[in-house]
């Protein structure tokens, strides 16, 4: 993956048909290189049809999920493994060229105590599975780091770069999201560096995970050490300023995070694009 992209739930929260025609038709009227398609209920996208409207639009695609709790590969790797494997299938029939994400388990997952060996023993596993089956579909396959109110096992970039190397395969990623670094991390810049030969992806988030530039993450660190680092994947923005009130207890988004969604479309977007264009990134 390469270049811009906007979160599909900018537009939707439910990929059905009119969900997916709004935001790819959204996404490619904001020129972007490509769009995050959020696989929340796998069953029901009609694949083929997304990826009739991808083509449409000429956009390219990537998708994303958070595993569901009877589906956490540090307790139950076997479901965890189908439950990759159909998202995979998914991506793949759609067209989309990656599935990232918090793909090592849910944003409620905690136990209370610091994670084990065994549980990492299980994502190894459940993960190096899915690795495979996405290398065998053209897939890349991320591992997107979390903050610790979400959970306990895979916070830092340092933590994912050790999954990464622990699952040993050379399609696997690490996808760093500025919300959760600039609460995990000594010096967000410190680490992109940490990350650098295994970051792909990055989700652009403001603070408040509204408007980028409106909040207090630390952007002209963030651009410079990606810049340092020779960065030369996704800048991906995600934003809940579309998000539906039903959805607030899954964030913690308990009020309005921007004025609204053309806020962040007219100013995030710019913003985003001429911070990258400062470094060099476009």
């Amino acid at each position: 993956m390469q270049g811009f992209g906007i979160h599909a739930m900018m537009w939707t929260t439910v990929w059905d048909h009119a969900g997916a025609e709004r935001a790819i038709a959204g996404a490619a009227h904001h020129r972007q290189d490509f769009i995050e398609i959020p696989l929340i209920d796998i069953s029901s996208v009609d694949a083929k049809h997304s990826r009739a409207l991808l083509e449409k639009h000429a956009l390219r695609a990537a998708c994303s999920l958070v595993m569901p709790e009877p589906a956490w590969p540090s307790r139950r790797p076997d479901a965890a493994i189908d439950h990759l494997e159909a998202a995979l299938d998914t991506a793949a029939n759609m067209g989309a060229e990656a599935l990232t994400g918090v793909t090592f388990g849910g944003t409620n997952e905690r136990t209370g105590f610091p994670p084990t060996e065994a549980e990492y023993d299980n994502l190894t596993r459940a993960l190096g599975v899915a690795a495979r089956h996405a290398k065998s579909l053209g897939l890349q396959f991320g591992i997107e780091a979390v903050n610790r109110y979400e959970n306990h096992l895979i916070n830092t970039a340092a933590q994912a770069v050790a999954l990464v190397e622990r699952i040993g395969m050379d399609n696997v990623f690490v996808h760093l999201d500025t919300f959760h670094m600039t609460m995990e991390e000594k010096g967000v810049a410190n680490g992109i560096l940490a990350a650098r030969d295994h970051l792909k992806y990055m989700h652009l988030s403001e603070s408040d995970r509204g408007t980028p530039g409106y909040g207090n993450v630390p952007w002209d660190p963030i651009f410079a050490a990606l810049a340092a680092i020779g960065f030369k994947g996704a800048l991906t923005l995600e934003s809940f300023a579309a998000m539906p009130v039903e959805m607030a207890g899954a964030i913690s988004t308990w009020r309005p995070v921007a004025r609204d969604a053309d806020e962040v479309f007219e100013n995030g977007l710019s913003f985003i694009r001429n911070k990258a264009v400062q470094y060099g990134l476009a």
